[in-house]
């Protein structure tokens, strides 16, 4: 039986079952968010086929659709090229309501909303469907238009303003949100965690000035400091990267500074001393591995402000870009709807990164009961 304090941390973990659905509820957000493309309706890059007939449908609308246009020069991608990038459409379709072939001739009845000023629109059957005009029977001639002109879509969802895929924008939010909350994490980990650790373990002099800049940096509210970096550095996803890194590094700090203060005399620390090895060795090889657990209880609950920080970034401007899809865009674009029939539209947004920051919150709480950070060190 293995009775490792990583094992016995597991299995603390796994008992606290909000705590561990949090852990599969992120587990599941990863997939999905690498898996990206290759799961969604719509994988045209960004997800940002726009049809502005059918915008604002309710989620499970069906749409009928006729090709229209045909283009040329658009190469196949492959899998983990369209699984990162997506694939550009090679097509361009409007959504019907009906259609009827006559002789070289396609009359078709576009869906604008309104059946009773919908009109006919004629195409050429030669330019729709080449292939078609050879055919003399009727039967045959329809069922090989229908067959390369025409499809249906569902939308699981349904369309935003714009008429674009919702669960598609959804779907490739996960993955600014999480990126976004990741390289903010590993940014505020490598500065706390450095400044923490000098502070802590020489004390004095050092230890007072990194105090003081961390007690400055503490006293700013998060989201203006943000946003005075992304003044600093520009708008653009990278540029939000190390904005929110930069505004959430004092937590680690402060955290592995009162740590390290409260290890760096016990006696496995004494004897590296005696043992001449050197500062660096000491703090990465003999304290930080035993501050593990509170580490990652912070570092969890940072992931959690960091997404919030993103959303309320994207919301305000600074954040992603369009049309890169992002939560908290999403709801910038759509609030106003909010006290209309298409509350959906900023509500099922809004549910992401409730559900999401939720999910981080319960994991900090459930990683810090499993390494009893309350009652001190646990070695892992």
């Amino acid at each position: 039986m293995d009775n490792s304090p990583s094992k016995k941390v597991w299995i603390k973990f796994k008992r606290n079952r909000l705590a561990f659905a949090g852990l599969v509820f992120i587990i599941l957000l990863i997939i999905t968010g690498i898996l990206g493309y290759l799961i969604m309706p719509d994988d045209s890059p960004n997800a940002n086929v726009q049809k502005v007939q059918i915008s604002k449908q309710k989620p499970g609308a069906t749409f009928k659709f006729l090709i229209v246009e045909r283009y040329a020069n658009v190469d196949k991608v492959g899998i983990f090229e369209k699984m990162l990038n997506g694939q550009k459409p090679d097509f361009k379709s409007i959504p019907i309501t009906g259609y009827r072939l006559s002789g070289d001739s396609v009359f078709v009845t576009e869906f604008i909303g309104n059946e009773e000023k919908a009109q006919e629109t004629k195409y050429n059957l030669k330019d729709l469907c080449p292939s078609c005009v050879l055919k003399s029977e009727t039967a045959t001639q329809k069922a090989l238009f229908e067959k390369n002109n025409i499809y249906k879509q569902t939308y699981l969802l349904g369309t935003d303003i714009y008429g674009r895929d919702l669960l598609s924008r959804l779907i490739l939010g996960i993955r600014v949100s999480l990126s976004v909350g990741l390289m903010a994490v590993l940014i505020s980990l490598f500065i706390g965690l450095g400044l923490g650790a000098i502070a802590g373990y020489f004390g004095g002099k050092i230890d007072a000035a990194i105090s003081w800049f961390m007690n400055v940096v503490w006293s700013l509210p998060s989201l203006l400091l943000v946003i005075a970096i992304s003044f600093a550095l520009g708008k653009g996803f990278w540029q939000i990267f190390i904005a929110v890194g930069l505004s959430t590094w004092v937590d680690v700090a402060r955290l592995v500074r009162g740590q390290v203060m409260a290890l760096k005399e016990v006696e496995f620390v004494e004897a590296a001393r005696a043992l001449g090895f050197s500062t660096f060795r000491t703090i990465i090889k003999h304290i930080l591995p035993n501050i593990a657990g509170p580490i990652l209880v912070v570092a969890s609950s940072n992931f959690a402000s960091a997404i919030l920080l993103e959303t309320g970034l994207s919301f305000l401007g600074f954040g992603a870009q369009p049309p890169m899809p992002s939560w908290g865009s999403m709801i910038k674009e759509h609030y106003g709807y909010i006290i209309m029939d298409a509350a959906y539209l900023a509500i099922l947004p809004g549910f992401a990164i409730m559900f999401t920051v939720y999910a981080f919150n319960v994991l900090a709480i459930g990683l810090r009961d499993a390494f009893d950070v309350k009652g001190g060190s646990v070695t892992v």
